[in-house]
């Protein structure tokens, strides 16, 4: 969460970030590029050079992608793990002496929700693209592609807090909204902008707002105060969570440019340090990987899929990759999942 301003640099040169107090990987920079679109031209945009090919690349593929909801009763099959306790169909559970699920037709209706992260962490860049403008890209991208398939997309933004609540709609009119509120700067007192990112309160607020099963993706850089582990567990019990992280590259490496002081943009703490020090960059280095890691174990053990965004890379280039990675772990989990009920079984459940 820190900005780096090295000496004898100009301020509008972006350099790399470190941690805070080892509990997260710092990102932000001083000079950070403005967004010089509006709503409507980044829709425009985003329409002509991404949704038409990502649109064609998807079709086909949406029910493996996203499930609706459904209470029409398909089948009945043996319980396994991944499976909600809640489709246990308890009578015939009872007559078979082994644990057996619902299975309901699935709806093509959805809502999406999109949890988004633009605490001032997000405004490092070490290119032409911050972490800022790549979110709102890939928001506006995905609500546009959600909504014109007929479903729904929502909001929820956090800042220094959660200062955004939008319920979804399906429209293109709604898009440009979404867009809207997250190009603003939120208004906020002196005391809450020195605040740390807590990314717990914004998966608290969702899984407390959000009562029907939708599709929720978490767009953030994860760099925040530990707890946001088990909020995200108990969101992935509901809803069919997507982690969207977003990082740049500079973020990995402390470069070698001299004596540097390093600034938290969210807590004002600053550090002096001479990054030609090779044990502190290996320090860094060493830092850096260990809070991946454990990200990565804590995504794990939510059970959510993950799609990586990086500054320096294609956004639809990743976002082709994630979907054709899942859609052939959906469609092999189904094909093992949809085996016919044997005549026998059928026999005893009726």
């Amino acid at each position: 969460m820190n900005w780096f301003r090295p000496f004898d640099v100009p301020k509008e040169q972006p350099v790399a970030p470190a941690s805070r107090g080892g509990a997260a990987a710092a990102s932000a920079v001083a000079g950070a590029a403005p967004m010089t679109e509006d709503a409507g031209k980044l829709l425009q945009r985003l329409e002509w050079t991404t949704l038409k090919r990502l649109d064609g690349l998807l079709q086909g593929d949406y029910r493996t992608l996203f499930r609706g909801v459904g209470l029409d009763l398909a089948d009945l099959r043996e319980y396994q793990l991944h499976d909600d306790v809640r489709h246990i169909d308890w009578n015939v559970t009872a007559r078979m002496q082994t644990p057996y699920v619902r299975q309901f037709s699935e709806d093509r209706d959805m809502n999406a929700w999109f949890l988004v992260d633009l605490s001032p962490s997000a405004d490092f860049t070490s290119g032409a693209r911050s972490k800022r403008k790549l979110t709102i890209e890939f928001v506006g991208l995905m609500a546009r592609l959600i909504t014109q398939h007929g479903n729904r997309a929502g909001l929820m933004r956090y800042s220094v807090d959660v200062d955004c609540v939008i319920t979804p709609r399906a429209d293109r009119m709604h898009v440009l909204h979404l867009l809207h509120r997250l190009m603003q700067r939120p208004l906020y007192d002196a005391a809450k902008a020195r605040k740390p990112t807590e990314l717990r309160e914004l998966l608290q607020r969702a899984a407390g707002a959000v009562k029907r099963r939708s599709a929720v993706f978490v767009v953030s850089d994860f760099i925040s105060e530990p707890g946001w582990e088990l909020a995200l567990k108990r969101l992935a019990q509901r809803h069919d969570v997507v982690v969207v992280e977003v990082n740049d590259p500079l973020e990995t490496t402390l470069p070698d440019v001299g004596l540097m002081t390093l600034e938290d943009p969210e807590t004002g703490a600053q550090l002096f340090v001479d990054t030609t020090d090779p044990a502190l960059r290996a320090r860094f280095a060493t830092l850096h990987q260990a809070q991946s890691d454990a990200r990565s174990r804590a995504f794990s053990d939510a059970g959510v899929s993950v799609l990586s965004l990086r500054t320096d890379q294609s956004l639809i280039d990743n976002l082709v990759r994630f979907v054709g990675a899942r859609t052939r772990r959906t469609q092999g989990a189904r094909a093992t999942r949809t085996a016919p009920t044997s005549p026998d079984v059928l026999r005893q459940v009726a």
